[in-house]
């Protein structure tokens, strides 16, 4: 089931709701063994058969986990790291059956002639942020910081559907202590305020924003697919397209898990934070899907040695990390890629950091017009590396970066020298090619990317937007929207809020997928 669809707004929603807090007055118990039932029920919506896949996960991950603690209460730590590594190797292996199966035989046959097959394995949504809640809780018992063990609530903080399709990845100190207080069980309605304001104003991004600019970026990639040759223009243009419909679908998502979960009375981790106002690329990672570096972070790079073993050591973890972590988002060579090159993004930003160091530069401290600067520098490398994660092949990529670089030429569309008049004529004369540009730069295009570019790097984001009402946990020190822009729970907001709902769900006819979904 989408969030974006009348099905969840108008029936899932309002029954889960009023379920929950029905119960909760009686057994905050049954109010979470509900809602649980409920978040399969919203699993099972898209594929009935997959929910049986889901429980049987969550059996033997939360049996695996009481028995790694039982082992290291009798002092058996040596059969409680046994324990860990095969509930991990088993959760990996089902998910690597799932999701790189056919990437590793379609590799071995091209590399062997071979025709192995297995047929087709359809991925079931939501595999990886299941996998990786589970493997965090297997390894936060190990380290004796899982304390809670009842079996609904590790359901519940399993399947908890604000978050179970595509993050954030829990930790299980996160939500236990949510879920065993009583007055999650009752009604805030400042939080359901809250909560309702957030869910709509994500919604908004998803529906009004992304979608819109997303039908945009299909015709440039296909013809890049098929090698047109593209200029430098139609290439940028193909290229910020997406990396604005990928931003605001993913950030719409975030927002929308966020406003969820606070209806319920539970605050999730943030998950998203202005990542295109980063000044470097090591930033960028603390804003862009913040629980999934957390969790590569926690769970590969410090395990694999983190920086303790020197700068050369260092640079390795880092790319595997990276590597391992694009690999994550999809079985196919341009997700490698893609992760090799945040890997390699990552140790240049670190080499220059240990370089101004060494020439005793405050790294703290720089000015207005360095900060915008490498702000700019640290985008369009991040969009150099959302065109590889875009492309259906490195092949596909490669046609785009080259009319990125204006390899194919600097052309205008036609249309703009009859719009421009005299200065289109006065530009045509003095050398400025105009040119059909195949239908790709329409009409209204150019003007989308500059307005979300303006969104996205000077505008407050939902967190100081919403910043009274604390929604999230983590939520970043300092940097308020300003006053007017301050949500409050008073009444006269409602009426925009009301205003933008009626908005969105007069458009959530055009019912499409979230990106992440597909991760």
């Amino acid at each position: 089931m989408l969030f974006n669809s009348l099905a969840f707004v108008f029936f899932f929603l309002p029954v889960t709701l009023a379920g929950f807090f029905a119960l909760g007055r009686r057994s905050p118990l049954a109010a979470a063994a509900w809602l649980a039932l409920a978040s399969l029920f919203f699993y099972g919506w898209w594929n009935p058969a997959y929910v049986a896949l889901l429980i049987v996960s969550m059996v033997f991950n939360h049996a695996f986990g009481v028995r790694i603690v039982r082992g290291l209460s009798a002092s058996d730590a040596p059969r409680a790291r046994r324990w860990l590594m095969f509930a991990i190797t088993a959760d990996l292996a089902l998910l690597a059956y799932y999701k790189y199966a056919n990437f590793f035989l379609d590799n071995l046959n091209a590399a062997l002639g071979s025709q192995f097959s297995i047929g087709a394995v359809i991925l079931p949504l939501g595999i990886s942020f299941f996998t990786f809640t589970q493997i965090a809780f297997l390894v936060d018992a190990y380290q004796g910081k899982a304390r809670e063990y009842n079996f609904v609530h590790y359901c519940l903080f399993v399947t908890y559907f604000p978050h179970l399709i595509a993050g954030p990845i829990l930790h299980h100190a996160e939500m236990m202590p949510q879920f065993a207080q009583r007055q999650t069980y009752m009604p805030d309605y400042d939080k359901l305020a809250a909560g309702v304001t957030l869910f709509v104003l994500g919604l908004a991004k998803k529906v009004l924003i992304a979608d819109e600019v997303g039908s945009y970026v299909a015709p440039f990639f296909d013809a890049a697919r098929g090698g047109a040759p593209l200029t430098f223009l139609e290439a940028w243009c193909g290229a910020l397209a997406y990396t604005f419909q990928l931003y605001f679908d993913f950030s719409g998502y975030s927002d929308m898990a966020v406003g969820l979960s606070l209806m319920f009375g539970v605050k999730l981790p943030i998950n998203f934070h202005s990542p295109y106002k980063a000044v470097n690329i090591i930033e960028f990672w603390r804003r862009w899907h913040i629980t999934l570096s957390r969790f590569l972070r926690d769970y590969l790079y410090v395990p694999l040695g983190g920086n303790r073993n020197g700068p050369a050591r260092r640079y390795i973890n880092l790319l595997l990390t990276m590597l391992l972590g694009g690999l994550w988002h999809g079985a196919g060579w341009t997700f490698v890629l893609w992760g090799a090159l945040h890997g390699v993004y990552l140790c240049v930003n670190h080499a220059w950091r240990a370089l101004r160091e060494s020439f005793g530069h405050d790294l703290r401290h720089s000015t207005a017009w360095g900060r915008a600067a490498a702000c700019v520098v640290t985008f369009a490398a991040v969009v150099v590396g959302w065109v590889i994660f875009r492309a259906d092949s490195v092949a596909t990529a490669a046609v785009m970066l080259r009319g990125m670089a204006g390899l194919n030429g600097f052309a205008l569309p036609d249309y703009w020298l009859v719009r421009w008049g005299d200065a289109g004529t006065w530009l045509a004369a003095h050398g400025v090619l105009f040119t059909d540009t195949r239908g790709l730069v329409r009409a209204g295009l150019v003007n989308w990317l500059a307005i979300l570019l303006a969104v996205v790097w000077f505008a407050p984001n939902t967190q100081q937007i919403m910043r009274h009402a604390q929604p999230a946990l983590g939520m970043p020190a300092g940097g308020a929207a300003p006053r007017w822009m301050q949500w409050r729970p008073v009444t006269w907001l409602a009426i925009p809020v009301a205003t933008l709902a009626v908005l969105v769900v007069v458009n959530l006819h055009k019912k499409s997928e979230f990106l992440y979904f597909q991760f």
